[in-house]
């Protein structure tokens, strides 16, 4: 027995080290890859998009390029390479690649140095300051309500149709008749070329029916003609604009409610211009009728349906809806227009002297004219012509062409602008 275990043992340690040497050899021979599909042997061109689907951890997803994009150039496995965001788990996530044209927003941290987009700003500047830019704006009102005084008080110069006659004599037109004055005011080297459209004869006659189609057909023409410049083969390269900006209503100070004048006018008006209600000669009230008659107002404005700037519909974010909030709260401006200065507390101020005392025309607390001159100057100057051709005009024009291709019938049609 002895003798038996004796040979087992030596038989095992003979078998031993052949099978080590058999083990090692089947390690170090790889395995067999797997058959692969027609479309996993397909090799990818250079700039042929490549989806990719993670294969088991550790390994590269099939199909996919060397690391560099190009064929031949690609890095070790693991080496200088990062995974694909979009690849987890083996599963492909749809989405923009990191850094595609839908990437994030590149600020100031993220970007590498300056890069000096801003410069733009001082580009536009200069444009505009050596090209200048265009203002018209309406006044309409019944005579006497000091629409020419308000506006040279607006832009501190003698800018009105009457002040530029000499020989200007006041009376009644017996037809409403639009006249229009224009200058090129300059400020610290930016000149505006202002045009101020008078409507001398509105609401001065006993019979005012339909004493708004002038004004209605005058601001049409505007819109009509600048389309006409548009069409043109060989147009301006810059297109004269007298489109009416923006049109200040002249409400007298009666303390009651709006009169139907004023109501059929601004209804109509008000699709196709913007239109800036004004309290004419607000210091013949006093502070608590002119609240209530404010109120009134704005009461009628909501339920006749009568659009005055600015719109909701046209606040473009929570910065600007907030500003315009503000302004509607204020609608109809109660104003005070004078062109005479007064000495008050050692300073030169605009005023209106009464045997009460003075009513400065700046000072916010006597009236709203500071309030309006910023709306139409300072702050929403810009606004008030993109919201014409934006709004107003691209109205019109859609309209207007629409109307045009109807008549001109079948589709080979006459030329627009011949027909125009």
């Amino acid at each position: 027995m002895r003798e038996d275990r004796l040979k087992v043992e030596e038989s095992e340690r003979t078998e031993a080290p052949e099978l080590m040497e058999e083990s090692e050899r089947t390690e170090k021979t790889p395995k067999d890859p797997s058959p692969l599909s027609e479309e996993q042997q397909h090799v990818p061109q250079r700039g042929e998009l490549v989806l990719q689907t993670g294969g088991s951890e550790g390994q590269p997803a099939v199909g996919a390029l060397p690391q560099g994009g190009q064929e031949g150039q690609g890095g070790q496995e693991g080496q200088g390479s990062s995974p694909d965001p979009r690849v987890e788990g083996g599963t492909e996530t749809r989405g923009p690649p990191p850094g595609g044209p839908q990437g994030g927003v590149l600020r100031g941290p993220d970007l590498l140095g300056y890069v000096g987009i801003e410069a733009v700003l001082d580009q536009m500047r200069r444009k505009t300051m050596k090209a200048g830019f265009e203002f018209n704006i309406m006044v309409v009102g019944q005579s006497g309500l000091g629409k020419s005084t308000l506006v040279n008080t607006l832009f501190k110069s003698k800018v009105s149709r009457k002040s530029c006659s000499p020989n200007y004599e006041e009376k009644i037109s017996k037809t409403v008749q639009l006249q229009s004055v224009s200058h090129v005011i300059e400020e610290k080297g930016v000149r505006m070329k202002l045009t101020v459209i008078d409507t001398p004869g509105f609401g001065d006659q006993i019979n005012n029916d339909r004493c708004w189609e002038p004004v209605l057909k005058h601001v049409n023409e505007q819109y009509e003609k600048y389309l006409k410049e548009e069409l043109r083969v060989n147009r301006q390269r810059k297109i004269p604009d007298t489109r009416v900006h923006c049109c200040i209503y002249f409400l007298p100070a009666s303390g009651h409610w709006l009169r139907p004048i004023d109501v059929e006018f601004m209804k109509r008006l008000g699709k196709i211009v913007s239109i800036v209600p004004v309290i004419a000669k607000a210091d013949t009230l006093t502070l608590e009728e002119r609240t209530e008659f404010k109120q009134r107002i704005r009461q009628d404005l909501v339920a006749n349906g009568i659009q005055v700037y600015p719109q909701k519909e046209n606040d473009e974010d929570a910065e600007e809806r907030l500003l315009n909030n503000t302004i509607r709260e204020s609608i109809p401006f109660a104003v005070v227009g004078t062109d005479r200065e007064h000495q008050v507390n050692g300073h030169r101020v605009l005023g209106r002297k009464t045997k009460w005392g003075i009513v400065e025309v700046e000072n916010v607390a006597h009236c709203e004219f500071a309030n309006l001159r910023d709306l139409l100057i300072r702050s929403h100057l810009e606004d008030l012509k993109q919201v014409t051709h934006d709004v107003h005009y691209e109205t019109y024009r859609v309209q207007r062409l629409t109307a045009g291709a109807v008549h001109q019938g079948g589709p080979n049609g006459s030329d627009l602008e011949s027909h125009l």
